[in-house]
């Protein structure tokens, strides 16, 4: 059982929800063109494996990010667990200036929850990671989190802190990452 993070992706470009939501294996790509600040941008938006078999190849998608999206589902402790390692990763993979957002899934499940909202929110603040819960199924606070995410990396392009032009920065804009928690596969669908 993934953690959502395909259905985010589906939740935010199609503005619906897919429940039988398959495992991303490798890598899967999305695209939506959002307003910020009265610019016209296109979001880029790179799916990855979150299974630890899969952590390989995810790595090389870091590479170039100007944002990632660390996904874990509000209802499985493990996958909060992980957190530590998918953050060490895009922290010694991507830009400094690379904005990485904290996204607690499944917030619709919120009778089944065994992470608190306070509890990750003191992890980003820690980090200094934006912080959301959504909801996939529902649709909950899915567009805050991309939206806020896109307006950080402008925001940070703007102001010269990230430069797309660097050699370690290319044109992919958002990685999302997670962990299914149990370092192995999960079955061949998510429930989001």
């Amino acid at each position: 059982m993934g953690v959502g993070k395909s259905c985010l992706l589906h939740q935010f470009t199609e503005k619906k929800f897919m429940a039988d939501c398959p495992h991303t294996i490798g890598v899967e790509f999305g695209t939506r063109i959002i307003e910020v600040n009265g610019q016209k941008i296109k979001l880029q938006i790179w799916d990855t494996a979150g299974q630890e078999r899969f952590r390989a190849v995810t790595r090389s998608y870091y590479r170039g990010a100007a944002g990632a999206l660390m996904v874990y589902d509000i209802t499985r402790r493990s996958t909060y667990n992980h957190l530590s390692g998918w953050l060490t990763d895009a922290r010694s993979l991507t830009n400094p200036n690379t904005v990485i957002f904290l996204i607690g899934n499944k917030g619709d499940l919120d009778g089944q929850r065994e992470v608190t909202f306070d509890e990750a929110k003191r992890f980003a603040e820690e980090n200094d990671l934006l912080f959301l819960e959504t909801s996939a199924k529902t649709g909950d606070h899915v567009e805050d989190a991309f939206i806020d995410a896109a307006r950080k990396i402008y925001q940070n392009i703007q102001d010269g802190s990230l430069d797309l032009g660097e050699p370690t920065v290319s044109q992919r804009p958002i990685v999302p990452t997670g962990s299914d928690g149990t370092g192995q596969g999960g079955d061949s669908k998510c429930q989001c």
